[in-house]
């Protein structure tokens, strides 16, 4: 887990500086190393430089670093790739980035862990390739070097590199899946510039932070982030999860007047899943612990988030069977947000969790007078806004673990968007879906199952459902015949004309349905609600030099839990179904029958007042 940089210079006059700034500002996301490997423009001259937090390693290896950063900074270079290493596996200087392989012929700085690496070695090693270190870095590249793009489907795992292709004379920029790690770009008239977040492009000369309109607008009126390839600051973008690009370095005038061309190289499949619900359990419960089990690799320990919630407790519930099975059982830490006020604290669901698993507990409690001191450290770390306190909550547990010693985490992210767990959301779709498909006998009965668990007003709903059905015209013309006064929409109060804006429903352009719960959590998966989760997550972790693993985001575990019908997920009142039935024994029942859901919430409505 780590921070990188990279430099393509269009103008000629790119120093060498800039891209040592952009690194320096992110050396959070790696203090224990750093490295520098760049081409000069005026005669092509390759270095490899070291800084002040280098470790240097056996000068032998063509990547360990040659030159002092203090000589060369003033230089002019035409390409240019920095890195910051959180040594995680291979701790050696063996790990060190950039590294390269094939007597220098390709060039990687990387952020992030594929978990497979282990497994892909061996593949490589049969074809007949060697290697030097035990790090997932020369993996990648070298997995690169016999597959080329297709590599990309070969990693399980969360990653953002960049590959200097000195064969083809091209750079290669690849994200994982779903976007667990950030890479972001920036275009002046000096250069083309990646980088993992967006503080990064602010050290560059002639910067300017420019507000994205449409973008503000849609995270003031809808409270969204993250969901296409632009981000708030104008001309500052992303690449999404599952997305490549190559980029020709002997065509960069092309650059000058154009965007980068963008490839999908990963979509969820359409595939539907015909097995058995107690088939379901089974597969479940089996792929889940494989994702946790990969997730567990480590030279580093390991530790793991604990809201109480039916998500994080599965993760260390599962934890625990692994450990205990490797007799490390000793080895497994929590870190848990707690709350003063009752209606906000989860400790007696997280200590259920505690006693059954013997974890060494941690607790914190977030409270008002911190958030202020901290507000603007975290916002800087964000880079962008957000809209709930929950994020320093979250904070409050990642600083909590840094404290400890740990260096790597397992969270929960990306569940709710699989198994139907925000309610406001998936409930109202779901009974759309059921009164739309005919099922009117079930929806009455699921209405009354949600009105018994969860005090679900199931009056307004069927109001809410036959005014979806209701033709626009007709509710136009009901609106002039009752209602006198214009209804004033939060929207009215932005002058549209003025600030370039589109009244477009971003969720809704996204392809959210409240009709259907495989296309809403298609949505919230690949374009929206996890796009925007998975940036807290990782700016959180990494302010506090940890690295953060989601294995609800193992594609193995996505893509059966999306193929899967929609009773599988929620159906008699109840939520996640397929994960509560497919952990029984595993889970405490308290935690396996709870129906209330919080995660890591703070006390707003009592801090505000």
């Amino acid at each position: 887990m780590c921070g990188i940089s990279g430099i393509l210079s269009l103008s000629g006059e790119t120093r060498l500086k800039d891209l040592v700034l952009m690194t320096d500002i992110i050396r959070h996301r790696g203090p224990d190393d750093e490295g520098f490997y760049c081409i000069l423009s005026e005669d092509n001259k390759e270095l490899t430089l070291f800084g002040p937090d280098s470790k240097i390693g056996n000068s032998d290896l063509l990547y360990t670093p040659k030159e002092s950063l203090d000589k060369q900074e003033s230089s002019i270079i035409k390409l240019g790739l920095g890195h910051r290493r959180l040594s995680i596996v291979d701790l050696s200087t063996l790990g060190h980035q950039p590294l390269a392989i094939d007597n220098g012929n390709y060039w990687i700085s990387y952020n992030g862990e594929v978990y497979n690496h282990i497994e892909l070695r061996v593949e490589l090693e049969d074809l007949g390739y060697s290697f030097i270190s035990h790090s997932d870095t020369e993996v990648i590249l070298t997995a690169y070097k016999e597959w080329g793009t297709d590599c990309l489907a070969k990693f399980n795992g969360m990653f953002a590199f960049i590959i200097y292709d000195k064969i083809q004379n091209k750079i290669f920029v690849a994200r994982d899946r779903f976007g667990v790690k950030p890479l972001y770009y920036y275009k002046n008239k000096n250069g083309l510039y990646f980088a993992s977040e967006i503080k990064q492009f602010t050290t560059l000369p002639d910067w300017e932070a420019k507000l994205n309109h449409q973008r503000g607008y849609d995270f003031l009126v809808y409270g969204l982030t993250d969901h296409t390839h632009e981000t708030m600051f104008s001309e500052v973008f992303q690449l999404r999860g599952g997305e490549y690009s190559i980029i020709e370095l002997d065509k960069l005038d092309i650059l000058k007047d154009t965007d980068l061309k963008k490839v999908r190289w990963y979509d969820l499949p359409k595939s539907d899943y015909n097995g058995s619900y107690e088939q379901a359990c089974n597969e479940f419960k089996k792929v889940f612990t494989d994702a946790v089990n990969l997730r567990l690799r480590a030279d580093v320990e390991i530790g793991s988030c604990l809201s109480g919630g039916l998500d994080s407790s599965a993760i260390v519930s599962v934890m625990h069977r692994l450990l205990l099975e490797k007799n490390k059982e000793e080895m497994l830490s929590t870190f848990s947000a707690c709350s003063h006020h009752k209606e906000f604290d989860e400790r007696e669901y997280i200590e259920e969790v505690v006693n059954q698993t013997k974890a060494k507990a941690h607790y914190c409690y977030p409270e008002l007078d911190e958030l202020f001191k901290i507000n603007d450290k975290l916002t800087w770390h964000q880079d962008e806004p957000f809209g709930s306190t929950s994020i320093f909550a979250q904070w409050s547990v990642f600083e909590l673990a840094g404290k400890n010693n740990i260096k790597v985490m397992l969270d929960g992210q990306g569940a709710d968007e699989q198994l139907c767990g925000y309610q406001g959301l998936y409930f109202a779709t779901y009974l759309n879906e059921l009164l739309f498909s005919g099922h009117v006998f079930k929806f009455f009965k699921e209405v009354m199952l949600f009105k018994k668990l969860y005090g679900f007003n199931y009056i307004n709903k069927f109001i809410n459902i036959v005014k979806r059905m209701v033709p626009k015209f007709i509710k136009k013309m009901i609106l002039r015949l009752f209602f006198k006064k214009k209804i004033i929409h939060t929207a009215n109060c932005y002058n549209f004309n003025e600030l370039q804006l589109s009244e477009t429903n971003p969720y809704m352009a996204c392809g959210l349905s409240r009709y259907n719960i495989k296309k809403a959590s298609y949505s919230q998966l690949m374009y929206s609600n996890l796009s925007m989760l998975l940036h807290f997550e990782d700016r959180n972790s990494m302010a506090h030099s940890i690295e953060s693993r989601v294995p609800f985001i193992d594609y193995n575990v996505v893509e059966l839990i999306y193929s899967m019908p929609t009773n599988y997920k929620i159906e008699h009142g109840i939520t996640k179904k397929v994960l509560r039935d497919g952990l029984t024994g595993i889970l405490p029942a308290k935690i396996k029958n709870r129906m209330s859901k919080l995660g890591f919430a703070t006390p707003e409505e009592f801090w505000l007042k």
